[in-house]
């Protein structure tokens, strides 16, 4: 949340109950990594510009005392928890990929496998936050952004994912990657520079739809289903 750990030492926290929809989370994937060992390479190069994108964005989330939740993978060590990742990743780290490291106010997921949904608990905290828009940022794009913005996209979150704070470790795959967030998940795809949140936080979001605008959806939906069924017995 918004503050410098400084400033604010408490560790982040949720309420106890779910607390509606509408509000807007940062989700930083994977950028607390060790970005030279062989498995990262690729990615090196892009991962400074990357984590000043993120830094920039994650400045704007702290004005609007926004959540911030980093979802971040084990890499294998099953053992390890936040601040073992954090120090094993930070070795050595200047600029931007240094200023990137968590804050003790921000969140911190581990996720397993590629989606930050499967088997953590970011589905249950994003309902206690009041969270239904979703900025997904860091790597790779065509990897764990991707899954994770499949299971954002299944469980109805608006998702704008600004195009250059993510990074893959070519860029055709990222640009396709983009495209099937755009084209099948319906989500933004502008850089976080040409965007703001407040815009973002203003868009619609498949369930902030008003009931009666819901029903009639899926009033269509059922008639649609039922033209097909009508078709496919007809040509029995």
């Amino acid at each position: 949340m918004s503050g410098d750990s400084d400033d604010k030492g408490d560790e982040p926290t949720a309420p106890m109950r779910d607390t509606g929809h509408g509000g807007t989370a940062l989700l930083i994937v994977d950028m607390i990594a060790d970005f030279t060992a062989d498995a990262r390479l690729d990615l090196a190069a892009d991962a400074e510009r990357v984590a000043a994108a993120i830094t920039g964005l994650r400045e704007r989330m702290d004005a609007l005392d926004a959540p911030i939740i980093y979802v971040n993978d084990h890499f294998g060590e099953w053992h390890s928890d936040r601040s073992k990742l954090i120090e094993k990743a930070m070795v050595n780290r200047t600029g931007p990929l240094h200023d990137i490291a968590p804050r003790e106010t921000d969140y911190f997921v581990i996720k397993p496998q590629f989606s930050g949904f499967y088997s953590t608990n970011l589905p249950v905290l994003l309902p206690k936050l009041g969270v239904s828009r979703l900025i997904l940022t860091g790597v790779s794009t065509d990897m764990c952004v991707l899954f994770t913005a499949a299971d954002a996209h299944m469980r109805d979150y608006r998702l704008w994912v600004p195009e250059d704070a993510t990074a893959s470790i070519d860029a055709p795959r990222r640009r396709a990657a983009l495209g099937i967030m755009r084209e099948g998940f319906y989500a933004e795809t502008r850089g976080w520079r040409d965007w703001d949140p407040v815009e973002f936080a203003a868009t619609g979001a498949a369930n902030d739809l008003p009931p009666t605008v819901g029903v009639a959806m899926a009033d269509q939906e059922a008639a649609t289903t039922l033209r097909s069924s009508r078709n496919i017995s007809a040509h029995r």
